[in-house]
C-alpha cells in the first residue's frame, strides 16, 4: 500500500493540480542524496538559491500573496499545501516561510511603496527577515530594549542587537521591531521598521546550529532610516504583530507536517526492507504498532492544519490564536517524535549520516522552539479557556 499521504477531501482540482506539479518538481530536482547534498552546499543550510530562483520563475512564492504585486492571490490553504509538499520532498526552500510571514505583514500594513519592494520582492525570489527576538527577549517580547529614536531632521535613529534572525544573511528587507515608547517591558511603544538589509550600521553575524546556517545576531548601530520607514503605525506594533499569528503558525505547522510525512515514508521504507532473523523488521510486531501509532498522529495533524487553514480562508480577519496554536503545537511535537522514532527503528543508521534521518532529526528538533515555544503554545491554548 502506497504512503504517500492524502489530501484533505475539500480542495479543488486547481489545488490537487498545484500538488501533482509539486511533486514532481521535488521528484525531479531533489530526489537523490546526490542532488540534495549539491543544493545544501550552496548555502551551508537549508536553502538553495539556485533552486529558490526557479520556484520564483514558476510563480509559485506568491501562493498566497496579493496579485497587485505579482502573487497568485491564493489563501492560506494553498500556502499550507506548499510548504507541506516542499518539506515532504526536501525542497531546499528554507527562505520562504520567513519570506511569506514577513510579506503578509507588509500586505496588512506597508505602504504602496513599502509593498512593492518587499511583497513583490518576496513574490519574484527575495528572501525577507523579521528581526524581532534579543538576548533577552525571546517568549517575552515586552522586554524588547533594541530602540528607535526621532533625529532633528524626523528621521530614525536606531541602536540594538537581534539574535536568532532567521534568514538574515539570505534577506533583501528585514522587518525590525524596535521600542519607540518610553520605558520598557511593555508591549505598548514597539514599531515595525522596513530595513534594507545593507542599510550602513548593520551587522550580522552567523550562529552555528545543528541544520548549519539559518540564524544570525543582528547588530545595529547608528543606523538612519527616513521618517517613512515605519511600518503601519507607530507604537503599535504588538497589535499589528498579533494580526499575523495565524499564519505563522499554521506556516510553521504546515512545513513540519510535510517533514512528518517524509519521515514515516523513509521510515518504512527502510524496514520493509532491512532483514533480521530472516524477515524484514516490519514485520515484528514492535515495530508495525509503533508505526501504526505514528502514522495515526500524522494523519490528525495533517486534519487539524487544514482544518485550521480552511477556517482562516473562510474568516480571513478573524484570529484564531487557540487553533492555530493547537496546529504548531501538535505538527511540531509529531515532527520531532516521528524522527526520534524513525532514527530507534533504523538503529544505528537512523544515526548515520548516509541516510536522510539525521537530517530529519536536526530539521524536526528545534521546531518545537522556534515560533513560540510548545511551552507557549500550551500558555495560549490554556488561556484561551480562561485558566
Amino acid at each position: 500500500m502506497s504512503t504517500t499521504p492524502a489530501l484533505p477531501r475539500s480542495v479543488s482540482a486547481e489545488q490537487r493540480a498545484f500538488v501533482t506539479a509539486l511533486r514532481d518538481f521535488a521528484r525531479r530536482e531533489c530526489g537523490t542524496r546526490e542532488q540534495r547534498d549539491a543544493l545544501a552546499a550552496e548555502t551551508g543550510g537549508p536553502h538553495a538559491p539556485s533552486l529558490y530562483a526557479r520556484l520564483a520563475e514558476l510563480g509559485w512564492l506568491g501562493v498566497c500573496l496579493p496579485e497587485a504585486y505579482g502573487g497568485s492571490g491564493g489563501g492560506m490553504t494553498d500556502a499550507c499545501l506548499f510548504l507541506r509538499e516542499t518539506a515532504r520532498g526536501l525542497v531546499p526552500a528554507g527562505g520562504f516561510i520567513t519570506s511569506v510571514i514577513t510579506a503578509k505583514a507588509y500586505e496588512r500594513f506597508g505602504s504602496a511603496e513599502q509593498c512593492k519592494a518587499a511583497v513583490g520582492g518576496a513574490v519574484a525570489g527575495q528572501v525577507l527577515s523579521i528581526a524581532m527576538s534579543e538576548p533577552g527577549a525571546g517568549s517575552d517580547v515586552a522586554a524588547l530594549r533594541c530602540r528607535a529614536g526621532r533625529t532633528p531632521d524626523g528621521n530614525w535613529l536606531i541602536d540594538g542587537h537581534k539574535t536568532w534572525i532567521s534568514n538574515a544573511h539570505l534577506a533583501e528587507h528585514i522587518l525590525l521591531v524596535a521600542r519607540t515608547g518610553p520605558g520598557v517591558a511593555n508591549h505598548d511603544g514597539l514599531t515595525m521598521f522596513h530595513v534594507p538589509a545593507r542599510t550602513p550600521g548593520i551587522e550580522i553575524r552567523p550562529i552555528e546550529t545543528m541544520g548549519g546556517r539559518e540564524v544570525n545576531d543582528v547588530f545595529l548601530t547608528g543606523v538612519r532610516l527616513p521618517a517613512d520607514a515605519v511600518v503601519g503605525t507607530a507604537d503599535r506594533a504588538w497589535t499589528q504583530l498579533m494580526a499575523g499569528l495565524n499564519a505563522e503558525r499554521l506556516f510553521l505547522a504546515a512545513n513540519m507536517l510535510g517533514l512528518a510525512e517524509r519521515i514515516l515514508e523513509d521510515t518504512v521504507a527502510y524496514v520493509r526492507g532491512r532483514e533480521q532473523f530472516g524477515r524484514p523488521v516490519g514485520s515484528f510486531q514492535a515495530l508495525r504498532h509503533r508505526l501504526a501509532d505514528l502514522a495515526t498522529e500524522i494523519e490528525c495533524a495533517r486534519l487539524l492544519v487544514f482544518d485550521v487553514a480552511a477556517a482562516c480562508d473562510a474568516e480571513p480577519e478573524k484570529l484564531f490564536p487557540r487553533e492555530a496554536s493547537m496546529a504548531k503545537l501538535k505538527a511540531t511535537e509529531t515532527a520531532k517524535h516521528a524522527a526520534l522514532e524513525g532514527m530507534q527503528m533504523m538503529g544505528g543508521y537512523g544515526y548515520a549520516t548516509e541516510y536522510d534521518m539525521e537530517r530529519h532529526l536536526r530539521a524536526a528538533v528545534v521546531s518545537t522552539v522556534y515560533g513560540g515555544t510548545s511551552e507557549i503554545q500550551r500558555d495560549i491554548i490554556g488561556r484561551s479557556y480562561g485558566l
